[in-house]
């Protein structure tokens, strides 16, 4: 692990990419404000990120397959760094529109990060990598809106151009420092005996053919497969319930505790640190328990009676006990969903199938607000125990995953 230096270039890289994501978030309503946006339209706003990354993120990763990592990783940095341009230049709620779309088309890194770890691990070490790298994105959230802060003090198209600097950096260093995976893999089967070396062509001839005619059909088919589209559905139902909780945090921190603004940015803050704290302890975990379905099982039903408990909740201490709670074992997730998702996948395919799941968790920071504003009609209480419901379902597929996951062992 100490001498995996693409993975650690991996890491700076998904910390600056993440951080310039967290900087823009808390002032996009405050900055659009002067041309126009609402409290409608910053919901729409924010939403078509996540739609544009939902089509765009599973052909970035189907390209990667093809093309190579480190090209197509690159691209979706440098088309980052162009959408925070536009927004520190824009002059219209149209540019605005424009530069976000722009950033959910070349969001495809996520998906093309990973599937770069799977090319340079085993099975053995995967889930340790893939904890490493989600610790790097939670890293990058806590630290970004706390600087976007910061930055706007000196004036508002400020944290836009800083952004724009630092996702500059990023696509530098996958351009300058980072090795492709990609072509080491396919080396790797050119030194076969000749006839596993022929079949292996023919396999990836056609799947090659299939990235030429790529259609979003694979969306639907990827749900097919026995442990990787369990798998995918699970993180899709966790994710939903992940935002519909941030949404209810939001209102219920402003309405019902009535804190300020300093305490949210600290109690949100908090709430990253334990999904790190998490994360970085997931080889440690999983030397006592070998299973990922099992560990993710474990770790969603805690998260399940943490946020059935933030519904009952009314004063601060409380509250913030049951987040920090839900925030230290839902670190867990997207490790293990990833760990497992990339060892039942084929080498040819990991940047598309782990572009498809990035696209049903856009899909669910989507629908996840967009049900927690209906919601909360009811109450603010209410939106708590929408967010348990859907993690629920996702509990009670994660033991469909852990038989689907021991009949393909």
């Amino acid at each position: 692990m100490k001498g995996d230096k693409n993975l650690w270039v991996l890491v700076f890289i998904c910390v600056i990419n993440s951080m310039g994501f967290g900087i823009i978030v808390p002032l996009l309503y405050s900055y659009g404000k002067k041309f126009g946006l609402n409290e409608q339209t910053i919901g729409i706003l924010t939403a078509s990120f996540s739609v544009a990354q939902f089509f765009a993120t599973p052909l970035l990763g189907a390209l990667s397959d093809k093309w190579g990592r480190k090209p197509l990783l690159a691209i979706s940095l440098f088309g980052t760094c162009a959408s925070f341009l536009l927004f520190a230049t824009a002059q219209s709620l149209v540019i605005l529109f424009a530069a976000r779309v722009l950033d959910g088309i070349t969001g495809g890194n996520i998906s093309v990060a990973q599937a770069m770890i799977s090319d340079s691990s085993t099975s053995e070490d995967r889930a340790k990598k893939f904890g490493i790298l989600s610790s790097a994105f939670g890293f990058g959230f806590v630290l970004g809106p706390a600087l976007g802060g910061l930055l706007s003090k000196m004036g508002m198209q400020v944290p836009f151009y800083f952004a724009a600097g630092i996702a500059l950096i990023g696509a530098l260093c996958a351009t300058f420092i980072l090795k492709e995976t990609k072509d080491k893999k396919e080396s790797g089967v050119k030194s076969t005996a000749s006839r596993k070396e022929s079949n292996r062509q023919q396999a990836t001839d056609n799947r090659q053919q299939k990235n030429d005619k790529f259609n979003f059909v694979s969306l639907v088919t990827a749900l097919k497969r026995p442990v990787i589209g369990t798998a995918v559905f699970v993180g899709f139902l966790l994710t939903m319930g992940q935002f519909i909780m941030i949404i209810g945090f939001q209102t219920f921190s402003v309405d019902k505790l009535k804190i300020s603004p300093t305490q949210i940015g600290l109690l949100y803050a908090g709430f990253g640190v334990t999904g790190i704290l998490m994360q970085l302890g997931v080889p440690f975990i999983t030397k006592f328990i070998s299973s990922k379905a099992v560990i993710l099982s474990l770790s969603t039903v805690v998260c399940l009676a943490a946020m059935t408990a933030t519904g009952f909740t009314k004063a601060l201490l409380p509250f913030a006990a049951c987040v920090f709670v839900y925030g230290l074992f839902n670190g867990l997730r997207n490790p293990m969903l990833n760990a497992i998702i990339a060892d039942k996948n084929d080498d040819e395919e990991q940047g598309e199938i782990l572009g498809v799941n990035q696209s049903y968790a856009s899909l669910g920071q989507t629908l996840g607000p967009v049900a927690a504003g209906l919601i909360t009609a009811v109450s603010v209480h209410a939106v708590f125990f929408l967010s348990a419901f859907f993690i629920l379902l996702g509990f009670l597929l994660t033991f469909r995953l852990k038989a689907k996951e021991k009949q393909n062992s």
